[in-house]
This record gives structure tokens, C-alpha cells and sequence, in this order.
């Protein structure tokens, strides 16, 4: 039987951690989706949107040797992109274990049979680090969580 591993991120300027979430996820499945979340969830479960655009984002993702596929995750609701995609397991950081959105989360997926596997967080270069270099670099922030003078192609 294969097994489909799922994991989902803005994977916003893209570092290190991302790539060590991606490798761990792979080698506890057979096949590895990754998905890119929204502008608009990333929106409204972190309060800002990504400096780069979802399709530059996927695309990135998307050439990254342990993902076998890359999906736009456009549904707030997990269970509905599990329906869309299809995985057996949900890849997510630790740092969701033990809270409440992730006992939420763990609730829902065993419903329809999906595990939850939590990855330590690492405390490497986050998006939010150099979210943070970026704006004080440009001196502001934009209302839409980019830097001042950002390109914006989305």
C-alpha cells in the first residue's frame, strides 16, 4: 500500500526549515504532497499576507526533489482538502501539538482515517525573521505585510 503524506505551508520566502519539513515528510510516506496555502488563508490565520505570490510560491515547491506533487490549498477547511487532494497522513510542526487547533485537528482527521505526525519545530531562519530584516531594511511595512517599494504580481 502507498502511502500519501500531506503538508501544507505558505512556504513564503523559502528557507531552510521549510526544506527540513519537506525532507522529514518525505521519508515517512511513499508519495509527498505539499501545499501552498493562499494568499487569503494565509491572511486570515496569520494576519498577513505572503511576499511571494501563491503561483511563484507553488512553483518553487513544486521543484523541490522530495515533493511528487505541489497543490494550491485554497479551502480553510482541511477536511475539504483532504476530500479535493487525498493523503493518509498530515505532515505539521510541533509547535501545533498539545493546543487546541491541533487536538481540533487530530479530532477531524481521524474521522476519515488521517493521522497527524508532528515535526519539531526548528528555530531556523523563519519567514518571520526575514519578514522582519525586510521591513526594517524599507524602513515600513505595506497594509498587505509587504515591504514598502514591494513589487506585488498576485
Amino acid at each position: 500500500m502507498t502511502v500519501v503524506g500531506y503538508a501544507a505551508g505558505a512556504f513564503d520566502l523559502f528557507h531552510v526549515g521549510h526544506l527540513n519539513i519537506l525532507r522529514q515528510a518525505r521519508s515517512r510516506c511513499d508519495y509527498l504532497i505539499a501545499g501552498a496555502v493562499s494568499d487569503e488563508i494565509c491572511f486570515a490565520t496569520k494576519g498577513r499576507y505572503p511576499l511571494v505570490p501563491l503561483q511563484e510560491r507553488l512553483e518553487i515547491v513544486r521543484h523541490i526533489t522530495y515533493v511528487d506533487r505541489a497543490v494550491a490549498e485554497v479551502s480553510p477547511d482541511r477536511l475539504q482538502t483532504w476530500a479535493d487532494v487525498g493523503f493518509d497522513v498530515f505532515f505539521k510542526g510541533d509547535d501545533w501539538k498539545d493546543t487546541e487547533k491541533g487536538r481540533r485537528l487530530e479530532r477531524d482527521f481521524a474521522t476519515v482515517g488521517v493521522s497527524v505526525i508532528y515535526f519539531p519545530y526548528t528555530v531556523h531562519t523563519s519567514s518571520t525573521a526575514l519578514r522582519q530584516a525586510l521591513a526594517t531594511l524599507n524602513g515600513t511595512t505595506s497594509a498587505r505585510g509587504r515591504p514598502a517599494g514591494a513589487a506585488v504580481n498576485d
